[in-house]
């Protein structure tokens, strides 16, 4: 059976994927500047879209890109991509950028966001993975200082998930002046003595979607949750890591550096939040 081709929105028109082009000077290429997001979808409905349009919302308003869509349109936009693929389970990803404009640092006036969107396939990871959790490296958070912004602008996450590649590794941990930030493209959670701690709310992290998620799946599992600054060291003696993100939902990992998380093997906490989420997402 042959696989569908994908279908793109592009600046009002949808198309096939493999047809779509964008200018050489849209900004977007030209300097990274512009927002993105991504959306899963499970059994055809769009998980949690309302936290992921408002966060398109802060990154467009901090970036200054005007936002080419109101709530109704972006959920219209969502929903018709989804209609055109057979998927039960996708992922939707957008982007604006600042739009098409001659070469110039400083913002062009007068210049319409370009909108582009597009529908894959969501593939559930490997089993195999959730049963043995997956290895991390540490590694100094290089990035700027706005990583609250869900930018396209993203070199140095890249980099760091190469590293982590290069490493034989699933994700890296992040650390900026000895506190832990967050993954490449993944929010890190540390478990202590049945308490699940992660970065606050700030600048220096993405405010991922599954933020609020793990908070409330924490409230309905009776596990006490602190987001606050966390050592290295508290990292480093964790009785469990976990990630989470829009792809890859949440997920063990059992090694830093070389050495076992905990007993090594995905633990109890894991257990309950990865129950409750897929009982969320199904919900």
């Amino acid at each position: 059976m042959s696989t569908p081709e994908q279908i793109a929105y592009l600046n009002g028109e949808f198309l096939p994927l493999s047809q779509a082009r964008v200018p050489v000077l849209d900004r977007g290429f030209i300097f990274g500047d512009g927002i993105y997001e991504v959306v899963p979808v499970y059994g055809g409905r769009p998980f949690r879209l309302p936290e992921h349009l408002a966060r398109l919302t802060r990154s467009l308003a901090k970036t200054g890109i005007q936002n080419p869509r109101d709530d109704a349109g972006w959920t219209s936009l969502v929903s018709e991509l989804i209609a055109r693929h057979p998927w039960s389970d996708q992922f939707i990803y957008i982007q604006v950028t600042r739009g098409v404009a001659k070469r110039d640092h400083a913002f062009p006036k007068g210049v319409a966001p370009t909108v582009f969107a597009m529908s894959s396939e969501f593939v559930a990871l490997p089993s195999a993975l959730r049963e043995t959790g997956v290895a991390a490296i540490t590694l100094p958070d290089e990035r700027w200082l706005h990583c609250d912004i869900k930018s396209i602008s993203l070199l140095g996450n890249v980099l760091a998930r190469q590293a982590a590649v290069e490493a034989g590794a699933f994700e890296c941990v992040m650390f900026r002046d000895g506190y832990m930030t967050e993954g490449s493209a993944s929010n890190i959670w540390v478990v202590r003595n049945g308490t699940v701690l992660g970065a606050p709310r700030d600048h220096l992290v993405l405010e991922g979607i599954r933020v609020g998620l793990i908070e409330e799946l924490c409230a309905g599992a009776s596990l006490p949750l602190e987001l606050r600054r966390i050592t290295r060291e508290e990292v480093g003696s964790a009785d469990e890591l976990l990630l989470s993100s829009a792809t890859r939902e949440v997920l063990p990992i059992t090694s830093l550096d070389g050495r076992p998380v905990g007993d090594g093997r995905p633990g109890p906490v894991y257990a309950k939040l990865y129950a409750a989420y897929q009982a969320a997402k199904r919900g």
